[in-house]
């Protein structure tokens, strides 16, 4: 397990500058106990917060174990006082013994000592019980970091499969009828029947092949939305003509793939089928003001006894711009003039 102070070179600078104040804080007590600051006091206070630095990072590792071995909190905390005890010894010992060797024969060193032995105890358990808080706040940061991580992970997973969900929504009734218009044509037409069953083929690779919900560009979403308007031509003949506006610098755009599909659906549903005049599909694209809007209009007939729909397909868009953009992203519908009109306004920055 990586120690949790050297993990990150932000709080390895801390570590130390937090035990540069503390050794200062060490020297001021000292300097009240002692009466005043001899020069050993320097070279005691560095050896002191060397030592015990170095202590409190071995501490770490039997620290881990006991918290993740150790569950009776009575175990667990007799545990602590006896490695705060050792702890303690072992600085307060290390200190003395380096320092001795260190500073010459003759100094007052000893006197030093003895006048601040009480405070150094104190000091060292003080210490030891910060050094402890200290890991169990890195212990909270990191189970909190890997909370957040698997909370992440599962509402990427929820999203993908609501994702995918929604995708398997699209276009099933068109299939339907594709193969019901394709077994037409066997018959009466077999040439257009093998044109019809190669777009078909083509559309459905499109669908099959995008994996896992990655955006495609605009220009291979309107490619594919093309061999979808070719086959239902096949099926309505004259009844169904296209055009198309799209601003150039639209084309390369990404947006959720087949994101569209359900719009051209329900101009074909509630506009083609339901008409008996030539039915225009016009899809245009251009973008402003940090928005890309796609409208997708058609004519439909108001005086037609037209079933009222599910709303499945708006409502498949709508969610799917959700979770795609948040609140970034709108959809608006409007009837005008005997036009039903589809607008899609998503960010450019967004994709």
């Amino acid at each position: 397990m990586i120690h949790p102070v050297l993990e990150k070179r932000g709080r390895h600078i801390i570590w130390w500058l937090v035990w540069l104040f503390l050794g200062l804080g060490q020297s001021l007590l000292f300097y009240f106990a002692y009466g005043g600051f001899p020069n050993i006091g320097i070279v005691d206070g560095l050896i002191s917060i060397i030592v015990y630095s170095g202590i409190s990072l071995v501490i770490w590792y039997p620290f881990s174990y006991f918290n993740n071995n150790i569950e009776k909190p009575g175990v667990l905390i007799s545990n602590l006082v006896t490695l705060g005890a050792i702890s303690v010894a072992l600085w307060a010992l290390g200190t003395k013994s380096l320092t001795s060797i260190i500073l010459s024969q003759g100094n007052n060193y000893q006197a030093f000592w003895d006048a601040t032995f009480p405070y150094r105890i104190g000091t060292g358990v003080f210490i030891f019980c910060l050094v402890i808080l200290t890991y169990y706040l890195f212990i909270s940061l990191n189970n909190l970091a890997e909370k957040n991580a698997r909370q992440a992970r599962l509402e990427s997973l929820v999203r993908e499969t609501e994702l995918k969900m929604l995708r398997s929504q699209i276009n099933p009734h068109f299939l339907f009828n594709s193969l019901n218009s394709i077994s037409s044509l066997t018959i009466t037409d077999p040439e257009k029947a093998r044109d019809m069953v190669e777009k078909l083929s083509e559309f459905m690779r499109y669908a099959l092949s995008q994996k896992d919900e990655q955006p495609v560009s605009l220009s291979n979403e309107l490619e594919n939305l093309r061999l979808y308007l070719d086959i239902e031509k096949v099926r309505f003949g004259d009844k169904l003509s296209t055009e198309e506006i799209i601003e150039n610098n639209c084309l390369d755009f990404k947006i959720p793939v087949m994101l569209l599909q359900p719009l051209y659906e329900n101009a074909v549903k509630h506009g083609v089928y339901e008409s008996t005049e030539c039915v225009k599909i016009k899809t245009q694209a251009k973008i402003s003001d940090g928005y890309i809007e796609i409208t997708i209009s058609n004519d439909y007939d108001p005086d037609s006894s037209s079933r009222k729909g599910t709303g499945t397909g708006l409502l498949n868009v709508t969610r799917r711009l959700e979770l795609f953009y948040g609140n970034k992203a709108s959809i608006k519908t409007l009837k005008k003039d005997g036009i039903y009109i589809v607008s899609l306004y998503l960010p450019t920055e967004y994709l």
